[in-house]
């Protein structure tokens, strides 16, 4: 169980900006490859990426510098020590870079080597990753619970062509459906709404996370259009499929007012919230993420407070995987979900100490990809290790979205084998 090499490399992620790959090789032969995915919007809270800031190489986003602390820095104080022991790894990472943001070597230098370190035990143990984490955390039952996929549709915001104020409109199977039924929702709708788009002439283009980005006036209508989608794929709104939205309202929250398509004047904070309980009225959202500005405390937790008992109100932005601000609204009561993103913490011990504050607060865990992704399927094994509720992995489409999927699926046949053996 012994580290006896770690090796990085600069590879590409799936907008064909750099990223870090590091491999960790035990001395029984183990591997564990980990790839870090990074996000096109960093919060201000969250861990720092390294960057080479190098303007001619790759536009500055080379990681050439997180590839050097890797291999110098940080290999030769892990080789010989035990894999296993994760705790005492990830925080020989955090005294190495020594900073709250992880801003010296960087947060996805550091996850890259944890990732990796991790990987490399459960190859060790020759158990899947997922079963390894939930062994070493108990954070879920020993029969896997498969975790709901949150389907992202449609586009909007930086992620879109930048007509739709809203970032991301979802579609979320009824969990009355198992993984396999759930996956085979995704793809309908997903099929039935390109048919509509192209029968609309709203354009069918595909964005960063799958999702397709359509000419749509408003918000609105990207609603409306999904409902057709779900309508034409043969299944009943509001029983089978729900729908919701990530609104990401830092980017058109302007002078303490927030400014959309969907009206001329600028909404105020409470006319902001009336907005979303008439959508709520309207739609039945299942789910509603980074509705206000991440310091628009108040408003959340009214939003929290109208609609909370029926609605997922998701902080990502709000906490960004950050103890600080996610111990702040178990205090104020201003989510009752959140996004966990590994890179947005810096290693996975820390990472599953925030997923044991929400879990311990009550909260729904959704287990998620990132903007820029690889072709890495880490994330699925994670989400069913710590017992997410839900995943975002992006559309049922592109390869380092679906990746994920389907290793979701290989791990709900080997659940439901485990079900059977148990019950003969």
């Amino acid at each position: 169980m012994k580290i006896k090499s770690v090796k990085a490399r600069e590879i590409l992620d799936s907008r064909g900006i750099p990223t870090i790959e590091t491999e960790v090789y035990l001395e029984d032969g183990s591997l564990g490859v980990a790839s870090v995915p990074s996000g096109t919007h960093l919060g201000k809270f969250e861990a720092k990426e390294l960057r080479d800031n190098d303007l001619g190489r790759f536009h500055g986003m080379g990681v050439l510098k997180a590839i050097e602390y890797v291999e110098k820095l940080i290999g030769p104080r892990i080789v010989g020590l035990d894999a296993s022991f994760q705790g005492k790894l990830d925080q020989l990472l955090v005294e190495l870079d020594g900073t709250e943001d992880k801003s010296k070597l960087g947060g996805n230098t550091l996850l890259s080597v944890s990732q990796a370190v991790l990987e490399a035990s459960a190859a060790s143990y020759k158990i899947p990753i997922y079963k390894y984490l939930q062994q070493k955390y108990q954070l879920s039952d020993k029969i896997p619970f498969m975790p709901i996929p949150i389907f992202n549709l449609i586009n909007g915001g930086k992620n879109g062509t930048g007509n739709l104020d809203f970032q991301e409109f979802h579609i979320i199977p009824s969990s009355r459906k198992n993984y396999l039924q759930a996956l085979e929702c995704g793809q309908g709708v997903y099929q039935a709404l390109k048919k509509t788009l192209i029968y609309r002439r709203a354009g069918h283009s595909v964005g960063d996370k799958g999702g397709f980005t359509p000419n749509l006036f408003t918000n609105m209508d990207a609603l409306e259009v999904l409902l057709e989608a779900i309508n034409n794929a043969g299944y009943k709104f509001a029983r089978e499929i729900f729908v919701g939205v990530d609104v990401a309202a830092r980017y058109f929250y302007k002078n303490g007012k927030y400014v959309i398509k969907d009206r001329s004047q600028p909404f105020s904070a409470k006319e902001m919230i009336q907005y979303y309980i008439s959508l709520n009225n309207e739609y039945q959202l299942f789910s509603l993420e980074d509705a206000f500005y991440e310091e628009d405390w108040g408003s959340w937790q009214q939003i929290n407070k109208q609609i909370g008992q029926d609605t997922l109100i998701i902080g990502d932005s709000l906490l960004v995987g950050n103890k600080e601000r996610v111990a702040e609204a178990i205090k104020k009561k201003a989510c009752n979900a959140f996004l966990i993103k590994p890179n947005q913490i810096g290693t996975i011990s820390e990472t599953i100490m925030i997923v044991k504050m929400a879990k311990d607060a009550g909260w729904q865990v959704i287990a998620s990809h990132r903007s820029g992704e690889t072709n890495d399927d880490f994330m699925a094994d994670f989400s069913v290790g710590i017992g997410a509720n839900y995943v975002k992995f992006g559309a049922p489409a592109r390869g380092e979205r679906v990746i994920k999927y389907n290793r979701l699926l290989r791990i709900f046949e080997e659940s439901t084998e485990n079900v059977k053996n148990q019950s003969v």
